[in-house]
């Protein structure tokens, strides 16, 4: 039950990283101290809570003005017996929303992991480096191609809220790609509709997305994943709701701080 948890998590927000295109614009839409935070839940189960929190001030990276941005998963209630804290982060140029370093400070009941990655964008290649448990020594370094200006799951994350949504058309066909876990990913997202949706923090209209997911034993049914993004200046992730083989999995926007347009 917990890797089948974790793992059904983990591609949920693969899919909502991976929500970036090359439509997308000037950023308008987030800043420096944001803080969103969400409710997991498994069926009728809160499971996990996620906070995703950009520093409140910039911070460079190799000379580069970037947001330093941090996603902290934690479980609750009768899912702590899997015990999970873990904090994803990158450092997202601030003009081009595209990363330059992420890494993953993951720990699971025993399991720890510790990766960085730095994306050399105009050479095409991304450098990952796993440390040890104590985060002392570098204990493997592999270098992959990647394409130009490749997202993050995280940096992905808040280039999704640069898109002019306003552009897309019902049944509109989007290609996407990502580097996550030495990989990169290649998926296609379709424009749904849009809505009115009822959230902790408000009443929003919203834009309705989903991916087209091939065949496989974690997901059910045809595009059983559905995000929904507030149409509003904001642009915020409000809801992903995904079918599983076994149950359901929703995540939902419970708190917004320190938002760029009120």
């Amino acid at each position: 039950m917990k890797n089948y948890l974790k793992k059904s998590v983990i591609v949920v927000i693969i899919f909502l990283g991976y929500l970036h295109v090359c439509l997308a614009q000037k950023n308008n839409s987030f800043r420096e101290g944001e803080e969103l935070l969400f409710k997991v839940s498994y069926g009728f189960f809160d499971a996990a809570e996620a906070r995703m929190v950009i520093q409140p001030a910039v911070v460079p990276f190799n000379n580069k003005p970037t947001y330093k941005i941090d996603v902290y998963g934690q479980t609750l209630g009768i899912f702590k017996l899997f015990y999970v804290n873990d904090n994803w982060g990158s450092y997202v140029d601030t003009a081009y929303i595209i990363p330059h370093h992420s890494y993953r400070f993951i720990e699971e009941g025993r399991y720890k992991k510790n990766e960085r990655v730095t994306f050399d964008h105009q050479n095409k290649q991304a450098v990952v480096k796993l440390f040890d448990r104590d985060d002392k020594e570098v204990v493997e370094t592999k270098q992959f191609p990647i394409p130009a200006n490749v997202q993050d799951i995280v940096s992905g994350f808040y280039h999704l809220r640069t898109m002019d949504m306003k552009k897309f058309k019902k049944g509109d066909l989007i290609t996407l790609t990502g580097f996550f876990d030495k990989e990169v990913y290649t998926i296609k997202m379709q424009y749904k509709r849009k809505e009115k949706i009822e959230t902790n923090i408000g009443t929003f209209d919203a834009y309705v997305l989903s991916p087209i997911i091939p065949k496989n034993k974690l997901f059910r049914g045809e595009q059983p994943v559905t995000v929904w993004v507030s149409d509003d200046m904001n642009k915020i992730p409000l809801k992903i709701k995904a079918k599983l083989v076994v149950g359901s999995l929703d995540m939902e926007i419970m708190d917004a701080k320190g938002l760029r347009n009120n």
